[in-house]
Formats: structure tokens, C-alpha cells, sequence
């Protein structure tokens, strides 16, 4: 059943290239030439990152496992199976076990054993983000294709001509698509690398930029939960006026301030209760290496999701730390590394090492290992 409806899903997800914006899957009249870019999903997620396939890959590789699925459903009695019964059980078990066991610590307690995501060590950000922007601003529209929307009439023209014949397309009548071609270079999370300090200003080239040494600590998402509460402020209203003081005989102006009103108003304001475990893994791991480093002169930088200013200072003083800390997409951060918090030791732009916060060795490891 599993194989069946992943076949059909990806079937699915080839043929909806078939059909322009706008228009339902269903409306089979109304369907196009294939264009990759209408499909909602351009690659499989079965392998992860360690391989990725595209739509219509996938959907033959699930024709092929098809396959041996049928011939195992309907000639499964005529087969000879290995091993006892109980060996059997125990062999499965163990695999099960096993496997398990493998895919947790890849993430609970320790960093994957291979690295198929593109911020691995020894990628330096700066050439490969330069790379891949270079590549995008290179792509070219190389066709036109229109469609009629009262006859559904198809045309095809090379860029060239297009631009000689746009007037006979007016996007009144027409639906316009381009087509591109394709970068040379693939854009990954890597073009996504930006965040912002809590002034609102960027700040991935100011951290690529630095020559030396260097410690990122990563954290996509900072547990705890927040509650509201109506306090009570006074707005205080002063004045400010100039009289004459007299001097034994010389009369000097003097400003004087008092209070004119005090208007009384209710502010709701938000409470963040920061998750107690969590933040155990700040106080009790990741600070006291990051600011050994930072005392033997390395700058410490923090990227976290955006959760606003407020949110940001309340988690800095309730984990007792005060690297400058930058905002940026939960996606992107998840990206870089699969714990949270995750700490990068880097240089020039280069990841040189990642480690799992409980993972994390000693400073004098770390210099003594990586950074000479």
C-alpha cells in the first residue's frame, strides 16, 4: 500500500508541471506544455539530502520497486525464508534496535556521521555564497511560451523573437511564461545566509569578514513560552520655567522644572518563561567554553530566529550571556547545523568544525586541535 501511494504521489507531483497558474489539476482541458517551475515540489525528500531525485526519478524508481512489491504480495507463500522462526524475531528486533538507535544519535546527542547539507565543514561561505549569486544573475530568459485564455491556443517563440513580436501577445489575452536557463551553479541555503542585529541592520558580511578564529553558536529555535500581563504606567508631563533668584543684590534667572501632569494608562506587556532544561545547556555547556574563548580574545557570535528584540535580551540575561546575538530564518539556521544549540568554530568564512552541544569539548581542546 505504502508503494502504491508514493507512486501515485509522485505521479501526481510530475504531472502538475502540466498545469499553468491558476488553473486547477483537475481542469485536464485547460492543462499546458510541462514547465518544471509549476510544480509546487521539484525534489523527492525520500533520501534526504544525500540524494536528491526529481519528481519524475522518483516516480520511476517507484515503478521499479513496484515490481518486486507485487511479485511479494502475491508469490510470498512459494518463498523460502531464511533462518528460524526465532532467529528471524531476533534478527529484526536487533535491526530495529539498531537502526533506531543510529538515526536518534545523529541529532539528540551527536552531529550526523556524513554532512550532505552545504553548510559542512570545510565550505567556505563567502566563495560559495559569491558563486551562487554570480550563477543567478548569469540566467537568461531563453523562450516565451504563451497561451491563449479565450482559445488556448499554444505559442513558443525564442526571446529574440518575442521581443520583436511582443505587441501580438498582449497579457490582456495572453498567459506569459518565461523560460529560463538553467544556473550552473544550483543555489542552496548558502544564498540564504543573512540575519540582522537587533537594530535591524545586516550583519553575514561583518561575520564572514573575520580573518581569525572565530566561534558561531547556532540556535534555531529558543524554547520557552511567553504570557501576557496589564501593568500600570505614568505618563509624567514636566514644565519648565524661569524665574529670578536674587544674588545679595543681583537678581539671576534660574530654570526651574516641575511636574505639570501625571495621566495614569494600562500597557500590556509580554512575559517570557524560558524552558529551565534548555537553558541548562547555555549556562552549563556552551558558556563556559564560548567565554574561555572569548577571554583568550575570540570573537562569539549567536544566530537565532527572529523572536523580536524584547525576546531577545529577556533570553540573554535569563542565559547569562552577552555575545552579540543576530536574527535570521528558522530554516536557514536548521540548515547550518543539526543541533540546537550547535557551535561552528570558523575562520575567514570557512566552517572549519561543528559540534553538538554535547559534544562540545574544552577550549584547550578545541585551540590545541583546530586553531593553529
Amino acid at each position: 500500500l505504502l508503494v502504491v501511494f508514493f507512486l501515485i504521489l509522485t505521479g501526481f507531483t510530475y504531472l502538475t508541471g502540466y498545469v499553468p497558474d491558476g488553473v486547477n489539476f483537475f481542469q485536464f482541458g485547460q492543462w499546458g506544455p510541462w514547465v518544471e517551475t509549476n510544480m509546487k515540489v521539484t525534489d523527492c525528500g525520500c533520501f534526504g539530502d544525500f540524494v536528491k531525485l526529481k519528481p519524475f526519478t522518483s516516480f520511476l524508481k517507484d515503478v521499479a520497486l513496484m515490481v518486486p512489491s507485487l511479485i511479494f504480495v502475491f508469490f510470498s507463500k512459494s518463498m523460502h525464508q531464511l533462518w528460524s522462526k526465532g532467529t528471524r524475531a531476533i534478527v529484526t528486533i536487533a535491526t530495529i534496535v539498531g537502526l533506531t538507535f543510529y538515526c536518534i544519535s545523529n541529532y539528540v546527542w551527536n552531529l550526523p556521521d556524513v554532512d550532505f547539507r552545504p553548510f559542512k565543514e570545510g565550505v567556505n561561505i563567502t566563495e560559495q555564497k559569491a558563486l551562487e549569486e554570480q550563477s543567478a544573475a548569469a540566467v537568461k530568459v531563453t523562450h516565451y511560451e504563451m497561451t491563449n485564455k479565450s482559445t488556448g491556443e499554444f505559442v513558443r517563440l525564442p526571446f529574440d523573437q518575442y521581443m520583436k513580436e511582443f505587441k501580438n501577445y498582449p497579457k490582456e489575452e495572453w498567459d506569459l511564461v518565461q523560460i529560463k536557463s538553467k544556473p550552473e551553479i544550483e543555489a542552496t541555503k548558502i544564498s540564504d545566509f543573512s540575519f540582522e542585529d537587533l537594530n535591524g541592520n545586516e550583519g553575514q558580511d561583518e561575520l564572514l569578514a573575520i580573518e581569525d578564529f572565530n566561534f558561531v553558536i547556532v540556535a534555531y529555535k529558543l524554547y520557552g513560552t511567553t504570557s501576557s500581563k496589564t501593568v500600570t504606567v505614568s505618563d509624567t508631563t514636566f514644565v519648565q520655567d524661569t524665574v529670578a533668584m536674587a544674588n545679595d543684590t543681583i537678581a539671576e534667572p534660574v530654570i526651574v522644572t516641575s511636574i505639570d501632569t501625571i495621566v495614569k494608562r494600562q500597557e500590556v506587556v509580554t512575559i517570557y518563561n524560558w524552558d529551565e532544561n534548555y537553558l541548562k545547556h547555555w549556562t552549563g555547556t556552551v558558556n563556559p567554553v564560548m567565554k574561555a574563548a572569548a577571554e583568550a580574545g575570540f570573537k562569539i557570535n549567536v544566530l537565532t530566529a527572529y523572536i523580536g528584540t524584547e525576546g531577545v535580551l529577556s533570553f540573554q540575561e535569563a542565559a547569562g550571556m552577552d555575545f552579540p546575538i543576530y536574527q535570521g530564518d528558522d530554516i536557514m539556521l536548521k540548515t547550518i547545523i543539526r543541533s540546537n544549540p550547535g557551535v561552528l568554530l570558523m575562520k575567514n568564512g570557512t566552517i572549519i568544525k561543528k559540534w553538538h552541544y554535547k559534544q562540545l569539548p574544552h577550549f584547550e581542546s578545541i585551540q590545541e586541535d583546530y586553531m593553529e
